[in-house]
């Protein structure tokens, strides 16, 4: 199928209208509902799809609002666009901002975006780390040379056997940043390459971690590492949650605790992944950097008046300039989510953000486990 040498006449919408009718003729399929729109499509089908030939709707929903208390001590109302296919998703998040009816207080420590350079080392891999360390100002350079918006804050170098790591760690302005430092990395490892004698493997190595778990990502963080916590009274735990703090508190045990420990999880959390997934498929974020959400660690405290319950997300990787946030649809979810107006930058912002909304999906899940409401909400809500 000649999906690619079409007339240079044709819009975007015509393009992938040609390339749709084309695969429908030649494998004899139904591809009706896939149809675009115009006014919706944006950039899409020359920046974030090639071969575009459609186009799959995904419900969004609506959550909130979520009262929230950023890191800068600024108040304000979260309005959560949900995109998801889940049903009883929505309706549980919905709840935890009704349960989370004063602010949810959160906190960030932004470490960048990374790349991992890998580099053949010898038997005396000392050697290329002195000239790796002496060097570093010029091949810090040539790597931010690449973008006026991207600023190395930090790197870390790793060897084994046969190899030399170096990570690296980019501020990259109010873009997500992975193509930004990937293409810095390239440069560097160039540099690297031509003036320190050894040889360039990839410019993508797996110490960073991306859009895979890792411990180190884990317990070191990537991107927003984000943290948001709430106290909930024993009344509102009965009246809204319909539990009791001590319920809550068994399933907290056995399931963050010694469940996710027997299972080796990495992030002991109910359900982070849902609500992370949602948020960046509506906003136009990255959605296999899910995996890096998935790693968040849930903790339930109990107090005299009920419970404290804290959500630590390690690896919080958004943007709001760059891949799918141009898009129309995604840009007006992301601008309903960041209606609040704080002095944070926009990115921090959006992460803290998500970060309080993983926190109402936490208490809500966890409340229906205590109240073995689960199946129960299933079956009504999503069958």
């Amino acid at each position: 199928m000649n999906l690619r040498n079409l007339p240079e006449s044709l819009s975007p919408h015509e393009r992938a209208a040609v390339r749709r009718m084309t695969i429908q003729d030649t494998l004899e399929v139904n591809l009706s509902c896939l149809g675009t729109e115009p006014n919706r499509m944006g950039d899409a089908e020359e920046k974030n799809c090639e071969q575009m030939f459609g186009s799959v709707p995904i419900p969004v929903g609506y959550a909130g609002p979520l009262g929230i208390q950023f890191s800068t001590g600024e108040t304000g109302k979260l309005h959560l666009p949900l995109a998801t296919t889940e049903g009883a998703l929505v309706a549980s998040v919905n709840r935890g901002c009704k349960a989370m009816s004063g602010s949810v207080v959160t906190s960030a420590i932004y470490h960048g975006i990374s790349r991992t350079i890998a580099f053949k080392v010898d038997d005396k891999p000392e050697q290329l780390i002195n000239s790796i360390t002496e060097k570093e100002d010029a091949w810090k350079a040539a790597g931010e040379a690449t973008s006026s918006h991207l600023k190395i804050i930090n790197t870390h170098i790793d060897t084994s056997d046969s190899h030399l790591f170096l990570t690296i760690n980019a501020d990259t302005d109010e873009a997500m940043g992975m193509n930004m430092i990937t293409i810095a990395a390239q440069a560097i490892g160039n540099w690297i390459d031509d003036n320190c004698g050894c040889e360039l493997v990839t410019i993508a190595g797996n110490i960073d971690s991306d859009k895979k778990p890792s411990k180190r990502t884990h317990d070191m963080g990537r991107g927003y590492d984000v943290t948001a916590e709430i106290n909930l009274s024993t009344k509102v735990i009965q009246d809204t949650l319909k539990t009791t703090p001590r319920d809550m508190m068994n399933v907290a045990s056995a399931k963050l605790k010694d469940g996710s420990q027997i299972a080796g999880a990495i992030g002991h959390n109910l359900h982070a992944a849902n609500i992370v997934a949602a948020l960046y498929l509506a906003t136009g974020q990255d959605a296999a950097h899910v995996v890096e959400g998935s790693l968040a660690d849930t903790t339930v405290e109990l107090t005299k008046d009920g419970l404290f319950i804290s959500v630590r997300s390690p690896a919080l990787l958004v943007g709001v300039r760059g891949g799918g946030t141009g898009m129309p649809a995604q840009n007006q979810c992301l601008e309903l989510l960041m209606q609040p107006k704080t002095s944070l930058r926009k990115t921090q912002q959006l992460a803290e953000s998500i970060g309080a909304a993983i926190l109402a999906g936490e208490v809500s899940l966890l409340a229906a486990q205590a109240a073995h409401a689960l199946a129960i909400s299933h079956k009504k809500l999503a069958r």
